[in-house]
């Protein structure tokens, strides 16, 4: 099975998946300094906490300026040291309020007590203070850094996708005009020159009946002429019958297929009108009739039926083909997605084209089953 679509997948897969392993690889690297310096900041606690124990115990051989030193080198880390009944004993590091500093400072106390970082100061065998600290703004500040700049990451890749694809559609769109001009184009010389032969056949007395089949095929090719000259710039539209569209669509279809495809149309007795280009609209139905005879092997049967309600007609095309698996339904219409062995895989993602960007509709897989059939569902305003 050749598939673009899926080598594309693959490769945008493994690059998401690289981009997902160092994204959590920084975040890794940056939450364990963050995890490492919290501990150092204990560690300073602690030692912090048995230097206000020995000033406490002014002890005559304590090197008491070692010990001031130590306390004085605490500049960041905010700090209550509050007895076992809760009275407020000394504060570092906080700015209080001048209007009721008390209040303030007991609700600061409380939401220190909330957290995880205690530590006990035994004073004596019988008093006991409690030290409650909180993080320091550059541990604060460099907690959140990873997850701003894993947002700032998200937000540039996020735009620069926007921007490619953006480029890429535009792209995609001149390479579709341009290639259904030149088509149109090209067809021209040969169509206008088969018209010439036959205008002189028939002069030369050549039987009426071949030259009214040669006129047949000369029409058609003259509408597929049509239809490319129609695609890459936006199409008339004319108000149509979608009943008489879908049963003359599938007449020419049954015309050119073997007995061993059943074709049949199931439509309203109701007249059903829309706005629509008619050869793209007949193309888009045989695109999706060559498409459900190829899932069939050249064998089974496909039903088309319109469906109204007030705003809205339905046209579904139902085959009893190969099916599609769930995880294709979206991706069958992206070019390059074929099952068979020749092929662009092109012809889904025109009728895409042709159905959302030109009449304002939508196509869907609708249902499938493996091995039991594909529903394909299109949508469009009625008139």
């Amino acid at each position: 099975m050749q598939n673009i679509y899926d080598t594309r997948q693959k490769i945008k897969t493994i690059f998401l998946l690289i981009s997902v392993i160092l994204v959590g690889g920084f975040l890794y690297v940056s939450n364990k300094l963050v995890h490492d310096l919290s501990i150092e900041e204990r560690n300073k606690m602690e030692i912090w906490a048995d230097a206000t124990r020995a000033v406490a115990s002014e002890d005559v051989n304590m090197d008491m300026g070692l010990i001031l030193k130590i306390i004085q080198s605490n500049t960041s880390i905010p700090v209550i040291i509050a007895d076992e009944s809760d009275v407020i004993k000394q504060t570092l590091n906080i700015k209080v309020p001048q209007d009721n500093p008390d209040k303030f400072l007991e609700k600061k106390l409380q939401d220190f007590k909330k957290g995880s970082n205690i530590i006990e100061i035994y004073l004596d065998k019988n008093t006991k203070q409690y030290l409650y600290y909180d993080d320091s703004i550059l541990l604060k500040r460099l907690s959140y850094y990873p997850h701003v700049q894993l947002g700032v990451m998200i937000l540039f890749v996020l735009i620069a996708y926007l921007a490619l694809m953006s480029s890429k559609k535009a792209e995609q769109n001149k390479v579709w005009v341009g290639l259904s001009k030149e088509t149109a184009h090209q067809l021209g010389t040969p169509i206008s020159s088969l018209m010439a032969w036959m205008d002189l056949l028939e002069l030369n007395g050549v039987d009426k009946g071949l030259l009214a089949d040669m006129g047949k095929d000369i029409k058609r090719l003259s509408i597929i002429a049509e239809r490319f000259s129609k695609i890459g710039s936006k199409p008339e539209m004319d108000f149509v019958y979608v009943n008489e569209v879908l049963t003359n669509a599938t007449e020419y279809m049954r015309r050119r297929v073997s007995n061993k495809v059943k074709i049949t149309t199931h439509v309203p007795e109701e007249a059903v009108g829309a706005m629509m280009c008619l050869p793209l609209v007949e193309w888009v139905i045989e695109n999706l009739c060559k498409n459900a005879i190829d899932a069939m092997d050249g064998q089974g049967s496909i039903d088309i039926y319109l469906k109204i309600d007030a705003q809205k007609c339905y046209i579904d095309v139902k085959d009893t083909g190969k099916g599609i698996s769930r995880k294709h339904f979206k991706t069958v219409f992206n070019p390059g997605y074929t099952t068979k062995k020749r092929g662009w895989g092109l012809g889904l993602t025109l009728v895409k084209r042709i159905v959302e960007e030109y009449h304002d509709g939508k196509i869907y897989v609708k249902e499938s089953e493996i091995n039991k059939g594909t529903t394909f569902r299109i949508e469009l305003k009625r008139a």
